[in-house]
C-alpha cells in the first residue's frame, strides 16, 4: 500500500511557527520535494473537477449522482474488504479517487454524512474543512455534487496556507482551528479528516467546532485508531510523535464533545470498536493500525 499522506496539522505544538500571514506560516511538512509533488497533484485534481464540472453541466450526468451510501456516519474500519468497497462506490460516482486508497473510505463517509444530515436539496450548505489539505478529497467531492455556489460557502483551512488560495470555487486560506475567527454559528458543517492525531490540541479545537457550527450542524472527525495501538515511541512525524487513538481516548473524545453539545450519531459501542484487521500501512514509520470516522450534531 502506499505511504498514507493525511492533511498537514491544523493547530501545532508550541515550539512549531503557527504564525499568521503577516508572519511566518507553518512550514510544509515532508520537505520542498514533496511539497511540490502535493502541488503537482492539487492542479491536477481541480483541474480535473473543474472540468468535469463543465461536461456534467453540459450532459446533466452531475444531477443525476446519488449520494454515497457504503460508510456510516460513524464507524470504524474494519478490514481492507471495506475500503475496497468504498473505493469502487466512489470511482462509480465519478468522484477522483485519493491516491492513498483507504483515504477514499473516510472521505466518502464525510460527504454522505453530509448530504444525508446537513444538505436540504439546494446544496448551500456552509462547509469548512478543518486542516484541509489542497489535494484532498472532501471539497472537491462536495464541489462535484453541486455545493459552493456562494461565494466562501466551501472553505478550507491550516497553519500551512499562507496567500488566500482559489480552486473552482473553493477557497482556501490561513487558519487556525481552535481559533477561526468565524462568527458564532457561521458554519453548517465542519470536516476533519486525518489531522487531530498531529498534535491538535483536542479540547479547543471540539470548543471552536461547537462554537461556529449551528444548531443541527454536523462535525464529521476522522483519526488514526486502532484497538490496541501499537508502539510509537520514537515515531515522529510533521513535528511529533506519531499518535494512534485507542478505545479509551475515543470514548474521552465523544465525552468532551457531548459536554459542548456536540451529539455522537451512531454507536460506538465494544463490538463497534473491534476491527479483526489492521487495514492501514503507514510506510514511513512502519505501522499498521485502522481509522475511525465520528460524526456529531450541534444540539
Amino acid at each position: 500500500m502506499s505511504d498514507p499522506t493525511p492533511s498537514e496539522p491544523a493547530a501545532l505544538p508550541p515550539s512549531s511557527s503557527t504564525a499568521g500571514p503577516a508572519g511566518q506560516v507553518a512550514a510544509p511538512p515532508g520537505g520542498r520535494l514533496l511539497a511540490i509533488a502535493k502541488r503537482g497533484a492539487e492542479h491536477a485534481l481541480w483541474g480535473r473537477v473543474a472540468g468535469q464540472r463543465r461536461v456534467e453541466a453540459r450532459t446533466g450526468l452531475g444531477g443525476g449522482r446519488p449520494a454515497p451510501v457504503s460508510v456510516p456516519p460513524t464507524a470504524v474500519l474494519k478490514d481492507k474488504a471495506t475500503w475496497e468497497r468504498a473505493t469502487a462506490e466512489a470511482r462509480s460516482l465519478r468522484l477522483p479517487l485519493h491516491r492513498d486508497l483507504p483515504k477514499n473510505w473516510d472521505a466518502l463517509g464525510a460527504v454522505g454524512a453530509i448530504l444525508d444530515l446537513v444538505d436540504d436539496g439546494t446544496r448551500s450548505a456552509r462547509v469548512m474543512d478543518a486542516g484541509s489539505a489542497r489535494y484532498s478529497s472532501v471539497l472537491p467531492w462536495l464541489r462535484l455534487y453541486g455545493f459552493g455556489a456562494r461565494p466562501e460557502s466551501l472553505i478550507g483551512i491550516n497553519l500551512e496556507f499562507g496567500d488566500v488560495v482559489r480552486r473552482d470555487g473553493v477557497t482556501f486560506r490561513y487558519g487556525d482551528v481552535t481559533a477561526t475567527g468565524l462568527d458564532d454559528g457561521a458554519l453548517d458543517a465542519i470536516t476533519c479528516m486525518s489531522v487531530i492525531e498531529h498534535g491538535v490540541p483536542i479540547e479547543g479545537f471540539v470548543a471552536e467546532s461547537a462554537r461556529v457550527l449551528r444548531p443541527g450542524g454536523v462535525l464529521v472527525v476522522s483519526t488514526d485508531y486502532d484497538q490496541s495501538p501499537p508502539d510509537t515511541t520514537g515515531k515522529h512525524i510533521y513535528g511529533a510523535q506519531v499518535h494512534i487513538f485507542s478505545p479509551a481516548e475515543i470514548r474521552d473524545l465523544v465525552a468532551l464533545a457531548e459536554r459542548h453539545g456536540l451529539e455522537l450519531v451512531g454507536e460506538l459501542d465494544d463490538a463497534a470498536l473491534a476491527h479483526p484487521e489492521r487495514p492501514v500501512h503507514w510506510t514511513r514509520v512502519d505501522l499498521d493500525y485502522t481509522f475511525i470516522l465520528l460524526t456529531f450534531r450541534k444540539r
